[in-house]
């Protein structure tokens, strides 16, 4: 058994928690995978894993070896990239969880143009609205919205992300069109369940101040209720790099102008236990590049 290898499969099955999930990355049988961290055990003479009918976990012995194993393959990547990434051009897998409009609306042609520059890269996507675990999920890259990190975060902001009210002709022909966030509290504003749901936030004379508003739909989906301010229920507050394609072809109108709502940044997030690769430092630019922090999108702002 190679012992670089042993060490990086303990460090995976440490982090997943799970034989099985290891070997369904690996695209390997359970069994080889149980196999290979009984010999790196037998090997080092003592028990690594304690193994339950339903959860691993870490003896004391493994949960310092582990610690261990990530600071010497995290220096043999770095001593490996700093002598060839000079001169190679950048290759491997990246597996990256973002965020779903997001990631279909903008990144997709980001990702896909990235690709077609660097024909040894492979990418694998994770959708989702929910922060994931970068280390327990395997992932190389995070690409989150937010108006802050948490605590420990490694990240590097690559763009922003403004908000804007719309709706649709139709609505305003029928309810009127709001003159000041106050007026909010009078219209059919559609809800996003995973983010404030009873009010909205807006900056006057530089400080944020926070809304009321009243609706009857609600959703966990921003699609859907972009489709729903399109189709004349009420009115949305959506990012502008969903909202982008709506106001040029007229379906929506943008509201408030005078009323901005917070910026958020966009943000490449890093696992903190990991040496980051060659690859990932390479898209990360480039993102950054074509992001930049006037994103295309916000031209509606100005001339939607």
């Amino acid at each position: 058994m190679d012992r670089l290898d042993g060490m990086r499969l303990f460090v995976r099955v440490a982090e997943l928690g799970s034989f099985s999930a290891v070997a369904q990355q690996m695209n390997v049988a359970r069994s080889a995978v149980t196999r290979q961290v009984a010999a790196l055990e037998a090997h080092l003479g003592t028990k690594l894993i304690a193994r339950s009918t339903r959860r691993l976990s870490l003896t004391s012995a493994g949960a310092s070896y582990l610690e261990k194993c990530r600071d010497i393959l995290n220096l043999v990547e770095a001593a490996e990239a700093g002598l060839t990434e000079d001169h190679q051009a950048p290759r491997g897998h990246i597996r990256i969880t973002l965020p779903f409009s997001f990631g279909i609306h903008q990144m997709m042609p980001m990702f896909g143009d990235f690709m077609t520059a660097n024909p040894e890269i492979s990418i694998e996507l994770e959708f989702g609205d929910r922060r994931a675990n970068l280390i327990e999920g395997g992932f190389d890259l995070a690409i989150r919205i937010a108006g802050r990190l948490d605590p420990g975060d490694v990240a590097r902001k690559i763009g922003r992300s403004q908000g804007v009210v719309v709706a649709a002709a139709g609505y305003l022909q029928r309810r009127g069109r709001p003159a000041h966030p106050s007026e909010l509290a009078q219209h059919e504003c559609l809800g996003y369940l995973l983010g404030a749901r009873s009010s909205w936030a807006f900056v006057i004379d530089g400080e944020t101040q926070w809304f009321p508003i009243a609706g009857r739909l609600e959703a966990n989906s921003g699609e859907a209720l972009l489709g729903a301010a399109i189709r004349g229920l009420g009115i949305a507050h959506a990012p502008t790099f969903m909202a982008e394609q709506a106001v040029r072809e007229r379906k929506l109108e943008i509201l408030l102008p005078d009323f901005p709502t917070p910026e958020l940044g966009i943000y490449a997030v890093f696992p903190s236990n990991r040496y980051m690769p060659h690859r990932v430092r390479v898209l990360v630019d480039y993102l950054a590049q074509r992001i930049g922090p006037k994103p295309p999108w916000d031209e509606i702002l100005e001339n939607g």
